[in-house]
């Protein structure tokens, strides 16, 4: 379908039915209007979130299609969080077409009526519906197979990764209190070094009690060949000079239900790491995502996670849309205000991109020759965060090729001077 927004209003026609849908988590709220915007129904339809409420749903909005002869039912809704997951695949399924309002439009306009900023399960699918008349609407993208798939594999593994950022702060926590030196012995307790003594003489006193060839015992019965005597005396001696805090029963205790914590996500990062790189390599031509130096597989996943299918797009710019990366102007009369971004995009996307463009400066030769420029150029050079939404822009139009031999054309695209040329060939044309 067309985007544009002339061709999202023509597609409301004389026979289209409208239908503006206030999901909730258990209660959905439905009213129809013709092509004009007015209303057909007497008052809110609610129906369930299940699918006896999706069937009524159905035969309520039927009755509405049959007086009016209607040849098409557009469906608009707000994706509010996950409620809304359901619902449109039901009306996708049932041949009606689902659009999206920015439920950030639906908030400002919701007072055109009656000037008031009040929200309720009437006004708002009432407001739903006139965006939808007046095309200012998207269609949404639901990923299917492997990009379904690597969309929920990097939700779980972001998922794991918070947590085990908290169990580790909390482990962290109770050294610093009962045993704070053995974080200088150690950098970081995850070693499984560390892990053992932890888990077997946490405080001082069961160092000093064990002693050195205690504490090297442990490791030796679990055969770890990395560390010795050297080690084990050094925490002795930490151990020696510690000015922690008494702990006792709760406290031990306490240790080591956060250690078995800490293992087992360490244990589910593995796991959905190893089937996250094994479905990211299913990808067709992802290989040319992972020939870029400096872009590691984990990076890449996260990128299609958040895009899906990379062939869907025409041009980098609407990649750079869908991150939220495109400038605003801030501009008044004789003032000219700075530019900036306009953050109204996948934020999960605008972090992979800055992700990735910090290792490209230090790895990829290219990547730091425009960063160079960027950051000497004679007018306007760019200083911190701008030079690296500058490289942003350069990953996404990289990306949408997925020809890294093409940097210096596709640089040149986004009015960056032909900094390469020569030195690559030019075989692909933008839309």
């Amino acid at each position: 379908m067309d985007y544009t927004q002339n061709a999202k209003i023509a597609q409301v026609t004389e026979k289209s039915l409208v239908i503006g849908v206030d999901v909730g988590s258990g209660t959905h709220y439905a009213r129809a209007f013709n092509w004009r915007g007015q209303e057909l129904s007497k008052k809110a339809f609610s129906f369930g979130n299940d699918l006896g409420g999706y069937f009524a749903f159905t035969k309520w909005l039927d009755g509405y299609r049959q007086s009016m002869d209607a040849e098409k039912v557009m469906v608009g809704c707000e994706p509010t969080g996950h409620y809304w997951f359901n619902f449109a695949r039901y009306v996708k399924q049932s041949g009606m077409t689902l659009v999206l309002v920015n439920p950030y439009h639906v908030k400002q306009t919701k007072e055109l009526d009656d000037n008031s900023p009040t929200k309720n399960d009437r006004k708002d699918p009432k407001t739903i519906a006139k965006l939808v008349s007046e095309g200012r609407y998207t269609f949404p993208y639901m990923p299917e197979g492997i990009y379904a798939e690597l969309r929920q594999a990097v939700s779980s593994r972001n998922r794991i990764v918070k947590e085990l950022n908290g169990s580790t702060n909390r482990i962290q926590r109770w050294l610093q209190i009962y045993f704070p030196e053995f974080l200088k012995v150690y950098g970081k307790f995850s070693a499984e070094s560390s892990l053992l003594v932890l888990e077997t003489a946490p405080y001082p006193a069961d160092i000093l009690a064990l002693g050195v060839e205690g504490v090297n015992q442990i490791w030796r019965e679990h055969k770890l060949r990395a560390v010795g005597m050297k080690r084990a005396k050094t925490l002795v001696e930490a151990a020696q000079k510690s000015v922690g805090m008494d702990g006792g029963i709760c406290a031990r205790l306490d240790l080591q239900m956060l250690l078995e914590d800490f293992r087992r996500k360490q244990e589910h990062l593995k796991q959905i790491t190893e089937v996250l790189e094994a479905e990211t390599l299913k990808v067709p031509h992802v290989e040319k995502l992972l020939a870029i130096k400096g872009v590691g597989l984990i990076t890449v996943a996260g990128f299609l996670a958040e895009v899906g299918d990379v062939g869907r797009f025409d041009s980098p710019k609407q990649i750079q849309k869908l991150a939220g990366l495109e400038l605003k102007e801030n501009s008044s009369g004789k003032h000219k205000g700075q530019s900036s971004i306009s953050k109204r995009g996948r934020k999960n996307l605008r972090k992979i991109l800055f992700q990735a463009a910090l290792p490209l400066i230090r790895s990829n030769g290219e990547f730091r020759e425009v960063y160079h420029y960027y950051t000497t150029r004679q007018k306007n050079p760019l200083k911190g965060s701008p030079t690296i939404i500058e490289l942003e822009l350069v990953v996404t139009c990289t990306a949408t090729t997925g020809f890294p031999t093409e940097m210096a054309y596709l640089i040149s695209s986004i009015d960056i001077p032909l900094l390469f040329a020569g030195r690559f060939e030019q075989t692909t044309t933008l839309a």
